[in-house]
């Protein structure tokens, strides 16, 4: 069937004005100005776009899907995600990872559960490994996962300065990092290291010190929860100035935030206002990890569950609260991260790309259509699973 949204404002994430997009199977055919539909014609779904905005879909491209290792001990595991909850936060291509706990969640469960959500109708990937070097990997080696596993586009979350980490050192973690780069470089994928940051005083050292040392890009690194206080912030923020990417973690309520910690937006907005590079920068939602709570002194009191609803929540906040443009809000969960992950059909509305969109309300901005891969995943705000509507 052949999907035509009309009149709407199209923001791809350029803002492009008031079109029509036609939808082929699985791919935008054109976007045009004036477009005539015949009376007769009867496969095609029409879509009034009347009051409303288009967004490319949103990539989040770090979260549990198969779940996460609780910290506080085995009754505090956190649950796989659901794909309502991903379409419903207008999630269409997700990027699944492994974090502290890689002996009760390990490659082959991750793959599979990725294998699922995508016969469900959304777009995954995989990173192979965990917070631990060496990596464990599904084949043995790293270059193998990635050249041959087409799930698996890089390593990660790979933790430094971080006491859960496994204390690798400079050397270990750059042969990772190297490994990772030539999969990629010989499957024609990112080969991406997303790399996990704690609160340890080292913060960045060991990835300024890669991209002052050693061949590779300061671009094959994505390093994340930049966001997580505010020495780490200003050191990512002399990072991407350098060349590199950084991820801000959104799964941070403001009433939940640690000390120091900065929201996603706010975060944002400080490095709009300094003139940094934010065409490096992306959000993600660490959906299903286990997210640590404290007291207003910074005491650890319980842990909740980081949600992937936080994506847009974030991104909704730099429009309306920080009046940050939309077309600059809406790249830290599309083309940024499209462009990071070298995913050629994703993060942008054009003619030839995967049809992943995203239509909200003009006025309140709230999600009301979502379109993965052609098909309809949520309308009025509603999941539809299986052909019925789920609140």
């Amino acid at each position: 069937m052949i999907k035509i949204i009309k009149n709407i404002k199209i923001y791809a994430p350029e803002y492009l004005g008031k079109k029509n997009i036609v939808i082929s199977s699985n791919k935008i055919e054109g976007i045009y100005d004036d477009l005539e539909i015949p009376n007769n014609f009867i496969n095609i779904e029409v879509i009034d776009g009347e009051g409303k905005l288009l967004f490319p879909g949103f990539i989040d491209n770090h979260v549990h899907i198969n779940g996460a290792g609780g910290e506080g001990g085995f009754n505090m595991r956190t649950p796989e995600i659901m794909l309502s909850d991903l379409t419903k936060a207008g999630i269409t291509t997700v990027v699944g990872c492994i974090g502290t706990d890689s002996v009760c969640r390990d490659m082959a469960s991750l793959i599979a559960k990725a294998k699922a959500l995508e016969e469900e109708g959304i777009t995954t990937y995989c990173y192979t490994g965990s917070y631990e070097i060496p990596v464990k990997t599904l084949t043995g080696s790293i270059k193998k996962d990635i050249m041959l596993i087409d799930k698996i586009i890089g390593i990660g979350e790979i933790a430094i300065s971080d006491t859960r980490s496994s204390q690798a050192t400079y050397d270990e973690l750059v042969q990772a990092i190297a490994q990772s780069r030539v999969g990629g470089l010989l499957s024609g994928k990112s080969g991406i290291a997303n790399i996990h940051l704690g609160d340890g005083t080292r913060k960045l050292g060991y990835l300024f010190r890669l991209a002052d040392e050693t061949e590779i890009p300061i671009t094959q690194i994505l390093p994340t929860h930049i966001n997580r206080n505010g020495d780490l912030f200003k050191s990512g923020e002399e990072y991407i100035n350098k060349g590199g990417y950084i991820d801000f973690t959104t799964s941070t309520p403001e009433n939940l935030l640690a000390p120091g910690e900065l929201s996603a937006s706010e975060a944002l907005s400080i490095l709009i206002k300094n003139n940094s590079n934010i065409s490096n920068v992306t959000f993600s939602s660490d959906g299903n990890g286990s997210m640590p709570i404290f007291d207003d002194k910074g005491k650890l009191i319980k842990i909740g569950i980081c949600t992937v609803a936080s994506l847009y929540e974030e991104v909704k906040k730099c429009i309306k609260e920080y009046h940050i443009p939309i077309d600059e809000a809406l790249k830290v969960i599309t083309s940024n991260v499209s462009k990071v992950l070298k995913l050629k059909n994703k993060g942008s509305i054009d003619i030839g790309k995967d049809a992943d969109l995203v239509i909200v309300n003009e006025e309140t901005l709230d999600i009301d259509t979502v379109i993965a891969m052609g098909k309809v995943m949520v309308k009025d705000g509603a999941a539809i699973v299986k052909g019925t509507f789920e609140n």
